[in-house]
This record gives structure tokens, C-alpha cells and sequence, in this order.
């Protein structure tokens, strides 16, 4: 089963809209219904699929009488928006007033490929809540190879190796470099753009075939895209000395087409898990969620764990490099990753199994965050360790480090703060923030001896700091400020003439100190 509103949600990005009002958020959907043109009336479900159907209207008929909550049409073509900016103003009409979502496919989708995003969301969301895997590419993989008589893989759009085939016993240096590397090396990359080779992947749905480069060590091989509507998913490539013959050609594309379903399908089942996941984590760090029952649905050890706060961007956007470090962060299965992560706004939390030393949290950020372009700034804190009950403690205390991340000067070495290592600079930084904000004391001695410095440029301030932190040793405060003990001296009794100090007070020491680190960001 799945959320009709997710179905929207994912369909939507595979050129598919939403005709009408936006369906509740609440309406689940566990059946799915097709259209039968030969005997009409049978189908019933919670989606249908309304192959063969033309009229957007007539197929919210249909679905009327299939007592369905929502209805898929790929209607031969677009007809222009009416007065009202819709172009199915009738269709509109009729499932505003049955409560149906109306779904209308965009021509270069395939029915088969929304078939196999609906029934792969409805029909196996449960088993993918459960820990169900990915497609399996690799036999994909064999099975083309074997019909168009070469060795295959399987490439995302930026060359990643997703899978090969067996019969590798002829491969070229340039495809076991690819096997092993698991990716195109970047000198093939070059050559494939420079050949035009990545520009029709991108453009053109027909196969290609690139010429042998025995510079390069490269064989001959043809490349076809693997497309769902008009986004490219990757490529299929097969190795041949010479174009393909038509049948082998016609054999390669339909490859192709039934890669990109199990694409499609793979995507969906992670994303799926993803929801599932994050939903699970946000509850347990709101405190919403029985701990107990979080360590079984997320399979947490009853061990003491850390929250990560993580934050990825660049200067002109907030958002986009921590959706990526999100998806590092949830990709595989939940045995082969060590934390259960969420998003939340512009920050990624994921909770961790770790103890007293936040070394493990600190390497997990550095390997989720490697390769990230070098403009990317991250910023990364690190909660104290808790056990589940406590995880919303470890939460705060991580948000806490990670504004004090974010406030430290940008370098190379940025290691993530740990809150139970730095909280008195946490304490500090939250106290300098409440100054920022405007609730600072306005009176008060460090205020008086501000404003004198500032009218008669004297340094008075800065020395009364510099006492505080070498504990009234005029010595110590000396050496900070590369000037005489006498002069310290000398400046502490004018001071008793600007402002009453009452140094020999215990308490009000403690709230100098307090309101001179915050006065030393926000003058």
C-alpha cells in the first residue's frame, strides 16, 4: 500500500500531473485496477489504469463506477487551456465532485512504465517497507548479453557502473578498467564527449556505435539510453567490432526499455524506504515514537548512539547538496549501513551507533560527504552519546554543535564539533547568539567600560578579559596583551573610577566573563 499523495509525488517527476484539487494526505490506496476494454465494468481498485481511454472525462466515469480514488489517462494529446488555465475543464469538474484524483500522463511515458511505478508502489510498497531489494540488474545484464551476443553493462548518467554481465572473457582493457574501477575512467569520459557520444545518450533514444580506440584500449561497442519519458537514467552498452545488424539492434533498444522499468522500479522501492525510514527517525527524535519500538522498526542495537546534524550547500543554494548527502546517507540496505537517517528543512540528522569517542561519527561524516564538489561547504555536530530514550537530548546538543560549526572560519580542517568536547565553547556560542538577537545587557559594568573605550580609545575591556582568563594574574594577562604587568595594574584601578567592578564578588566575575565572550562577536 502506499499514500495517494505519494503516488502524485512520484508520478509527478516522471511527466505525469494532477488534474483538479490535490487529494487528501490521508487517502491510502491497496489495489489497483486496468482497464478492460472487452468487458467494461469488472475492474475494481484503488487506482485505475485506464488504458485505451482517450477522454479524461470518460476515464473519471470509468473510474466513478470502478469505485476508485484515482485514475491514470494518457490522452493522445494536449488540448488548449481554457479560460480558466485548465485544459480539462470537464475531466476537472468530475473529479472535483466524485473525490477523485485525476492523473494525466504525458505522451512520451510509456504505459509500461507508469504500470510498473503504480503497481511497484501500491502491490510492493509493504515488502519494501520490510527491507525488499533492488531489481536485479546483473541478470538483466546476462540476458541481453546473451541475445545480442556481447558483453553488457549498465551505467548511470554519470558513467557509474550499475552492473555487467558474465561474458567478460573478451573484454577490452577499457571495460575491465570499468568493472574494477566501477565507474568510466576519466580519460574515457573525455573521449566519449569528444566523440559526441554522451550528447546523444542525452538526446536520442537510438543505438550508437562507437569505433575501436586501441590507443585507449577500447573495443568496439554500440550505446544505447536508457529512458523513462524524457529523463535519461543511464545507458546500456554492448561490445561489437562492428555496428549492430537490425535484429540485435531492435534487440539492444528493447533492453534498454525493460532497464529502465527495473530503474524506475529500483528507485521506487528506495524511495519508498527513504519515506518509511525518515518518518521512523523524525518521530524517535521528537520524541513521538515508543524507543523500543524504534530499535525494532529501524533495527537500532540497544547500544548508546550519537545524532549527526549535517548541513551541505553552496553560497547561492541551501538545499540541493543535503538532499544528495541525504541520499549517500540512506543508500543500501539498512544491514550494510551503520546509521538511520532524516531530513528536516536543510539538515540531515542520522543516528548512530557510538560511545564515548565521536571518532566514528567524525569518519562517517568524512565518507558521507567525500566527493562532494569543493565550493560545497559543510558544516557537521555531533550530539553527545544517549541511549534511544534520550535521543532527543542528543539531538539538540548536535544542533547546538552544528551552529557552532557553521560559525567557525571556513578551512580545510573543519573536523565536526562533538558536543560533549566542546561544550563550554556550545555554552559560549549560545550566549553570544542571545546577544546577537538583541538581549545582551544594554547597562552594566562591561557595557559602561565598552562605550568609554570607544569615546577616549582606551583598551580597558580587552584587559578586564585578559585578568578574568589568567584568573587575576597581572603576569599572565600581561603576556596576552604584549604589554607590562604595571600597565595591567594601572588599568584596573581607572577602571574602579569608570564602573563599579565588585571583582571581589565570585558571581559577578562569573557574569563579567559571561557577558565579555559575548561582547568579543557582537561589539
Amino acid at each position: 500500500m502506499v499514500l495517494l499523495d505519494r503516488l502524485v509525488t512520484i508520478l509527478g517527476t516522471y511527466g505525469t500531473r494532477l488534474v483538479g484539487p490535490r487529494p487528501s494526505p490521508e487517502t491510502v490506496l491497496r489495489g489497483v485496477a486496468l482497464h478492460d476494454p472487452g468487458v467494461p465494468g469488472r475492474e475494481k481498485g484503488d487506482v485505475l489504469l485506464a488504458m485505451g481511454v482517450s477522454d479524461p472525462a470518460h476515464a473519471v466515469a470509468l473510474a466513478e463506477r470502478a469505485r476508485a480514488m484515482a485514475v491514470v489517462v494518457r490522452p493522445p494529446h494536449v488540448p488548449e487551456a481554457a479560460e480558466s488555465g485548465e485544459p480539462y475543464v470537464e475531466a476537472a469538474e468530475a473529479a472535483r465532485e466524485h473525490g477523485i484524483a485525476l492523473l494525466v500522463v504525458d505522451t512520451s511515458v510509456s504505459w509500461g512504465q507508469v504500470a510498473g511505478v503504480v503497481y511497484g508502489l501500491v502491490l510492493e510498497g509493504g515488502e519494501t517497507e520490510a527491507g525488499r531489494g533492488p531489481a536485479d540488474l546483473p541478470a538483466l545484464a546476462d540476458t541481453i548479453a546473451s541475445q545480442v551476443g556481447g558483453a553488457v553493462t549498465i551505467e548511470d548518467p554519470r558513467y557509474r557502473l550499475l552492473a555487467y554481465s558474465d561474458r567478460q572473457t573478451d573484454a577490452d582493457r577499457a571495460r575491465l578498467d570499468t568493472i574494477l574501477g566501477r565507474r568510466v575512467s576519466d580519460e574515457m569520459q573525455r573521449h566519449l564527449e569528444r566523440q559526441g557520444v554522451t550528447a546523444h545518450l542525452e538526446s536520442s533514444n537510438e543505438p550508437l556505435f562507437l569505433p575501436p580506440e586501441p590507443s585507449l584500449g577500447l573495443g568496439g561497442r554500440t550505446a544505447v539510453a536508457v529512458r523513462v519519458g524524457r529523463e535519461f537514467l543511464g545507458s546500456l552498452w554492448t561490445s561489437c567490432e562492428r555496428p549492430l545488424d537490425p535484429e540485435r539492434s531492435t534487440l539492444l533498444t528493447e533492453g534498454a526499455r525493460t532497464v529502465a522499468l527495473h530503474m524506475l522500479r529500483t528507485r521506487v522501492s528506495a524511495d519508498l524506504e527513504r519515506q518509511v525510514e525518515s518518518d521512523l527517525v523524525n518521530r524517535l527524535l521528537a520524541g513521538a515514537m515508543d524507543p523500543t519500538e524504534a530499535a525494532g522498526r529501524l533495527g537500532l542495537a540497544a547500544t548508546p548512539h550519537r545524532v549527526v546534524a549535517l548541513q551541505a550547500h553552496t553560497s547561492d543554494e541551501r538545499h540541493s547538496a543535503t538532499l544528495l548527502t541525504f541520499e549517500r546517507a540512506t543508500t543500501g540496505f539498512g544491514w550494510s549501513r551503520p546509521g538511520r537517517s532524516t531530513v528536516f528543512g536543510s539538515t540531515v540528522y542520522t543516528v548512530l551507533p557510538c560511545g564515548a569517542d565521536p571518532a566514528p561519527a567524525r569518519a562517517w561524516v568524512a565518507e558521507t560527504t567525500r566527493g562532494l564538489p569543493p565550493h560545497v561547504v559543510v558544516n557537521a555536530g555531533i550530539g553527545g552519546p544517549a541511549d534511544l530514550a534520550r535521543l532527543p537530548a542528543s539531538r539538540r546538543e548536535a544542533d547546538e554543535s552544528l551552529a557552532l560549526h557553521a560559525d567557525r572560519p571556513d578551512g580545510t580542517d573543519r573536523p565536526a564539533v562533538a558536543y560533549d568536547e566542546s561544550w563550554d565553547e556550545v555554552l559560549v556560542h549560545r550566549l553570544r547568539m542571545a546577544s546577537a538577537s538583541g538581549r545582551r545587557p544594554a547597562d552594566g559594568p562591561v557595557a559602561d567600560l565598552t562605550r568609554y573605550d570607544a569615546e577616549h580609545g582606551t583598551r580597558y575591556a580587552e584587559t578586564l578579559r585578559a585578568w578574568l582568563g589568567a584568573q587575576g594574574d597581572p603576569n599572565r594577562a600581561a603576556h596576552e596583551l604584549g604589554v607590562h604587568p604595571n600597565t595591567i595594574r594601572h588599568r584596573m584601578r581607572r577602571m574602579a573610577d569608570v564602573t563599579a567592578l565588585r571583582l571581589d564578588d565570585p558571581r559577578a566575575r562569573l557574569a563579567l566573563a559571561i557577558t565579555l565572550e559575548a561582547y568579543a562577536e557582537n561589539p
